[in-house]
């Protein structure tokens, strides 16, 4: 299995060129739903189609699912089901270390509460919820933990902040990012997937290194030495090396990544255009978990 090594950015291919385009798109439409966007997502079937995901986990065996339409598991014939009664817009969720879940978003259309969901945790898998900090202030895009620090994006303000015990945030660098990844040994060390190519901080996320031409929409950090990144086209990378170097691994099902989580070296999540797939051996194989229409655009 070749490995890949950064491009120099004058030496990209038309099909990096393509790349670019599309997390650019991806990017502009992070901007935030619309008020049409948003009644559409609402009046989608929850148990027949989900308009966008934005972020997958598993607890227990269980696979959850964020979307525009609140939070979904499979049911027994492999469509979404509701978790819960909340059918918030989750733009950015991902599960800690010891089982809680953390969100960000908006509430559904005509819902009531702040039109920002600030940080949001469940400590019972999602069925309840409750507000953490910056209600009605921001609308994390992405969000990671490592060693009890939690990191999110505020893409409405293109800024990284950072929380130690999810109620006082710290801002952070200005950035123009699609997903964040944070080193599950260095809680200090942050990767963020941007036009530029994924850029570095070793600083906590007060600095950042410049792009160095590897164009990827999204990262998970399994392991030290098992990062995964995937590009817009669907093709998967491994690095061993906290993202100096790169192994292409294969081609996730489905189109289009909407989503990426590594919960192991070798047990990932992914979620494109058909439906959210699993793969148990370092993403070789994957298979289908749960079945999904969506919707045009992933963001």
């Amino acid at each position: 299995m070749p490995t890949h090594r950064f491009s120099r950015p004058g030496a990209r291919s038309a099909a990096t060129a393509a790349a670019v385009l599309a997390l650019s798109l991806a990017l502009t439409a992070c901007a935030g739903p619309t008020a049409p966007e948003s009644a559409a997502a609402e009046s989608a079937s929850p148990d027949t189609a989900l308009s966008h995901i934005h972020g997958v986990g598993l607890r227990d065996g269980v696979l959850y699912v964020a979307t525009h339409q609140g939070l979904h598991s499979p049911g027994p014939d492999g469509r979404p089901v509701l978790v819960g009664d909340r059918r918030d817009d989750f733009m950015g969720f991902t599960i800690a270390p010891d089982g809680t879940f953390l969100a960000s978003g908006h509430p559904p259309s005509g819902g009531d509460g702040p039109a920002d969901l600030g940080l949001i945790a469940s400590t019972d898998s999602g069925r309840n919820w409750r507000e953490k900090s910056l209600a009605g202030e921001v609308d994390f895009h992405s969000l990671d933990t490592s060693g009890g620090t939690v990191y999110g994006y505020d893409s409405a303000r293109g800024l990284l902040r950072v929380t130690r015990d999810q109620v006082a945030w710290e801002d952070r660098a200005a950035l123009r990012a699609l997903d964040i990844a944070v080193s599950p040994a260095d809680p200090g060390t942050v990767l963020a997937t941007t036009e530029r190519g994924v850029v570095r901080s070793t600083d906590g996320g007060r600095t950042f290194s410049p792009g160095n031409g590897r164009i990827l929409a999204h990262l998970s950090w399994g392991t030290a030495d098992a990062l995964y990144g995937i590009d817009p086209d669907g093709v998967l990378f491994r690095s061993a090396d906290g993202g100096g170097d790169w192994t292409r691994v294969g081609t996730v099902p489905g189109g289009a990544p909407q989503a990426l989580t590594a919960v192991d070296a070798r047990r990932l999540l992914v979620a494109t255009g058909d439906g959210v797939y699993e793969s148990r051996d370092a993403g070789h194989t994957f298979e289908r978990r749960m079945a999904v229409t969506s919707g045009k655009e992933h963001h």
